[in-house]
């Protein structure tokens, strides 16, 4: 910052230029300065006064300019802030990504038009030669990943989803909901599912349906296991399924029904018809009559049979209706009286079902579990009563006034739990995760074949890579609700990995992938153009 007043730098320009002789040595002693500094006084002087007159913009004009320039710059920082840049390597997360999510190429392609321009997109060729090294960088993971898997997944759920007739075997760890089995198969046969379950020798408890290649599959690693001395492999069927098969059943009787209805229907309308008419209605009058005990008869077996199924569906839950423990003799006997009343060819699955040895695996899986927890057996039961009395409250939703005493119920236990043991809450904990991890169902297998599903619906093919792609990016990606939210599969598990993001796991493989694709492609056109 200057010192010395422009007025001062105008008499000394003005000696410059105007002085007679020897004016800049007196203004120069006047001023306590050197002649220097006064031609320099006058030198930018007449170069202010010549900018300032010059034909180009003035010096207001220039200021404003720069002020505005400034204002620019500072909102393009601010963007550049907040800016994300989508350099080749984000672009290819994208892809894969999107691709494991079940967009097609065509959709990916379009989005990213959508954030790069159309001058800048990319060419469907190249996002698909991405996905491909992407599948095969998923595999190549997926291959670790499950050795270090296969002592943890001790519990399965298995079903099988095809895509246009080709299958494809899926397991699923219901605790931790990792997604441990995605095989594409040629043939679906028991060999094929035991050679795949054989690779997981630690399962210790699995639950199927009644699929015979799936039952046939589980039957030959169970005697290979017997053979080799192994620990047994207990196998549970799907009670979801058993389900599912007897609502079918009762709405075909309750079909039945309804036909017996409207012919009963008919033949009264029939009656009204000729009795308005004048004419002899007692033919139609007895096949109404007839009908109606047809009716009657059909109404009262689909209560027989009704009743018969809910007394049966009773045996398929973990609790009896007064709150005690269900077990396998329990069990067997509410079916063993019950099957005789299910008639009809729509029950005979049903029947099948429930008398099958592995119906109420899981309550010899639950008991065993149980006895090993090592509670006193009074203790044991009181908490397991808890736990029942517990899940009897009303709920907030209800409106109005609460009959009985099943809103204090439970507290009234946890005394009684407190004087067996000062401790119980601990012994608590055990049993509540126990009984609340038992497995009667692999329908959760079903929440990974709706994943699936979206993607059948996109796409015409299923390759092994594609499967492995979404395999790897389901067990990588955090629940974002529920009792596992915030946490991916593989953390559930138990799992321990440097990072759990699924472009952090498969980035390596994935450049080399990419590179041998290329390779590839270059070889092929030279041993073309050879």
């Amino acid at each position: 910052m200057s010192t010395i007043p422009f007025t001062r730098w105008i008499v000394d320009a003005a000696a410059r230029f105007c002085g007679r002789r020897a004016a800049v040595s007196q203004q120069a002693e006047q001023s306590n300065c050197s002649r220097q500094t006064i031609y320099d006084h006058s030198r930018k002087v007449l170069r202010a006064v010549t900018a300032e007159h010059f034909a180009g913009p003035s010096r207001q004009e220039l200021l404003e300019q720069v002020q505005a320039l400034r204002q620019e710059n500072a909102q393009l920082r601010n963007r550049l802030n907040h800016a994300i840049e989508f350099t080749q390597a984000k672009q290819q997360e994208f892809a894969a990504k999107a691709r494991a999510m079940g967009l097609s190429l065509n959709q990916i392609t379009t989005l990213l038009v959508v954030v790069l321009g159309k001058k800048a997109g990319r060419a469907r060729s190249t996002i698909e030669r991405w996905v491909q090294a992407a599948g095969t960088a998923a595999g190549r993971v997926l291959k670790r990943l499950d050795a270090q898997c296969k002592a943890l997944v001790l519990w399965g759920c298995l079903d099988e989803i095809f895509f246009r007739s080709h299958p494809v075997l899926v397991g699923v760890e219901p605790r931790s909901m990792v997604w441990f089995l995605g095989k594409k198969v040629n043939t679906l046969k028991g060999s094929t599912w035991a050679e795949q379950l054989e690779i997981w020798d630690a399962l210790e408890y699995v639950v199927a349906d009644a699929g015979r290649p799936l039952q046939a599959g589980i039957a030959q690693v169970q005697g290979q296991r017997r053979q080799d001395n192994q620990a047994p492999l207990a196998s549970a069927l799907d009670v979801f399924h058993t389900k599912k098969e007897a609502c079918e059943a009762l709405a075909s009787t309750w079909n039945q029904v309804e036909r017996d209805w409207e012919a009963y229907e008919q033949a009264i309308d029939q009656t009204r018809k000729a009795q308005r008419m004048g004419i002899d209605s007692r033919s139609t009058a007895l096949k109404a009559t007839r009908a109606w005990a047809t009716t009657v008869k059909s109404f009262g077996c689909y209560e027989t049979i009704e009743a018969a199924w809910k007394q049966a569906a009773l045996a398929l839950n973990v609790f009896r209706p007064d709150g005690r423990l269900n077990d396998r003799i329990w069990a067997e006997a509410q079916v063993a009286s019950a099957i005789p009343a299910l008639v009809g060819r729509a029950w005979v699955p049903v029947r099948n079902h429930l008398q099958a040895p592995e119906a109420f695996t899981f309550l010899d899986h639950l008991h065993s579990r149980l006895a090993e927890a090592q509670v006193p057996d009074e203790l044991r039961d009181a908490l397991v009563r808890l736990w029942w009395l517990r899940r009897q409250r009303p709920r907030k939703s209800v409106e109005g006034p609460i009959a009985g005493a099943s809103h204090v119920a439970h507290l009234v236990q946890q005394e009684v739990c407190q004087k067996l043991d000062a401790d119980w809450r601990d012994w608590y904990r055990q049993i509540a995760t126990i009984l609340r991890e038992t497995v009667r169902a692999s329908s959760l297998v079903e929440c990974m074949n709706s994943v699936l599903r979206m993607h059948q619906a996109r796409h015409r093919t299923t390759t092994q890579e594609m499967l492995d792609l979404k395999r790897l990016y389901w067990n990588c990606r955090d629940f974002l609700g529920g009792k596992r939210r915030g946490k991916c599969p593989y953390q559930h598990l138990g799992l321990t990995l440097p990072s759990f993001a699924f472009w952090d796991l498969i980035q390596p493989e994935f450049t080399e992938a990419l590179k041998e694709a290329k390779d590839g492609a270059r070889e092929k056109t030279h041993a073309m153009a050879a």
